[in-house]
């Protein structure tokens, strides 16, 4: 499914329009990505952790910049959301459905279009796509999920395909990205604009952070979000079990019987919830993870300082796009839940911040809603490209210097691959004040997927009424004409991004029951 034989005449086009004295210089870019970072830890938006979170660079720049209020995933979940951002395309365009697949060598990348076009290119830290990363001219990144403390990292001389390959640098995860970023940019030539990709292993599970944050928070209880007690699906009705704290929770106590196991590198061992009700067991788990999450987001923040204080220092702040965003949202105890992949709001939504002072007015904030997709086409927007046709998303360049086009998108398409029955695979439409899910709950053979089909069901939420999606409201009589709208937009959006389930004649079964034509 990826449009690699459009993309080689592509690049023969880009080869030939590198900038001539006459179009103005293109700025630099540095697009820095960390994993699950979701936005209620990120203090600059209105949540329970706002007066808590050490965020001195964030919202740093927040004052310098633009911080976007309506970002959102096409595909929550760390693998096929990084392809999204690098191809423009949604997963079903990209063939990155799950967290199974990698992205060849040969798929069309913006990176690939920046340094055809005369960029000089970096990635630094997480890749998860698997494939050996391809146009970059430097690239020094984690083999899968990684490690936090003493990281393996594998660069083009020492790279092998899968878990092999690369060596062990000393320290803790984001501060040796952070510190190797900051180095590749001093030793960089200066002849070329470039782009540098930074990638965080944090806050990804089991939320570590490095020693110097061990007594933030200590003798704190942070606040807890209003639904972190709900322990039942009808608890707003919703329709699917999803995944409890307490699955958290027991995973702790098996990296606490299990040291050598993933969740052995956990902080807070040893762990037990021995003797302790539901409710509070649920409040023991809650603390320690959210504590943990704003501490490995503490050191984030530290490191986005670093690249920063080398913009000032060298004289490239003010022609250098700085873009900070996660991969996608992530719960904190809301609904009762951790995790992400549904297309609840926690979950759907990105938080994004992006300071270009050439351009962009310091301390806006912008409502228009972007999504995942959109990210490459800006960057080639700002390093004077054309945009690929390929690429699905659009350049939102005018809506940052606060030209809104007319024409600009108010819903947008999501969906969720992997299915699991207390996960169901499912799509949905939100625009600004509603959101409609169809849990078709198939597996469809997908990597990782199960196969064991859970019951199609519908949800719908009224956003303005119940912005903490409390009240499943499909079955309210209403909403009957506003859900019958939206069912014929679905359709509409689905049929324009060329999702149409064509190859399965079980989901066209289940299509024309649920949502005929």
């Amino acid at each position: 499914m990826k449009k690699t034989n459009l993309f080689l005449p592509l690049l023969l086009i880009l080869a030939s329009c590198k900038p001539s004295q006459e179009q103005p210089e293109r700025p630099n870019i540095v697009f820095i990505l960390s994993d699950d970072h979701t936005s209620q830890a990120w203090g600059i938006y209105d949540t329970i952790f706002q007066s808590y979170v050490k965020n001195d660079n964030i919202q740093r720049l927040a004052r310098e910049g633009a911080v976007l209020e309506n970002v959102f995933c096409t595909n929550s979940i760390c693998v096929p959301s990084r392809a999204s951002i690098l191809t423009g395309q949604y997963s079903h365009q990209n063939g990155i459905y799950t967290l199974s697949e990698g992205l060849a060598p040969d798929s069309m990348n913006i990176a690939r279009l920046l340094q055809t076009s005369g960029y000089e290119t970096a990635i630094i830290g997480k890749w998860h796509l698997k494939k050996r990363p391809s146009g970059f001219d430097h690239f020094l990144v984690l083999p899968g999920q990684g490690r936090y403390d003493d990281p393996i990292l594998k660069n083009a001389a020492d790279w092998e395909d899968g878990n092999k390959g690369g060596k062990v640098y000393p320290g803790y995860s984001a501060d040796v990205i952070g510190d190797h970023a900051v180095q590749w940019l001093k030793e960089r030539t200066g002849k070329k604009p470039f782009m540098l990709m930074m990638h965080f292993k944090a806050t990804h599970g089991p939320f570590d952070y490095p020693d110097r944050y061990k007594d933030l928070y200590q003798d704190l209880e942070l606040p807890e979000p209003t639904s972190l007690y709900d322990y039942t699906m009808a608890s707003n009705q919703r329709t699917f079990a999803g995944q409890p704290l307490e699955e958290l929770g027991r995973r702790m106590v098996y990296g606490t019987a299990n040291p050598e196991s993933y969740w052995g590198s956990a902080p807070g061992l040893p762990f037990s919830l021995e003797g302790l009700d539901s409710i509070a067991a649920r409040k023991k788990i809650y603390q320690l993870f959210a504590k943990n999450f704003l501490r490995a987001g503490a050191a984030i923040d530290d490191n986005i300082g670093k690249v920063l204080d080398h913009l000032d220092e060298a004289g490239l702040a003010d022609n250098t796009v700085v873009v900070y965003t996660a991969d996608q949202g992530y719960f904190m105890g809301e609904h009762g839940f951790f995790d992400k992949r549904m297309m609840y709001e926690e979950s759907l939504r990105m938080p994004f911040v992006i300071r270009y002072p050439k351009e962009i007015s310091p301390g806006q904030r912008l409502a228009d809603m972007i999504l995942n997709v959109d990210f490459p086409l800006l960057f080639a927007d700002y390093a004077n490209l054309p945009a690929p046709q390929q690429m699905q998303g659009r350049s939102f360049r005018a809506n940052l210097q606060g030209n809104t086009p007319t024409d600009w998108r108010q819903q947008m398409y999501y969906r969720y691959w992997l299915h699991d029955p207390i996960r169901p695979a499912h799509f949905g439409i939100r625009n600004h004040r509603y959101k409609l899910i169809f849990y078709y709950g198939q597996g469809l053979e997908k990597p990782g997927a199960s196969e064991e089909a859970s019951t199609p069901s519908w949800e719908f939420f009224d956003l303005q009424n119940d912005p903490k999606e409390m009240n499943n409201v499909y079955a309210d009589p209403i909403y009957e004409s506003v859900i019958s709208e939206m069912k014929q937009e679905l359709q509409k959006l689905r049929k324009e991004l060329g999702d149409n389930d064509l190859g399965s004649a079980l989901m066209q079964n289940l299509l024309s029951e649920h949502l005929p034509q």
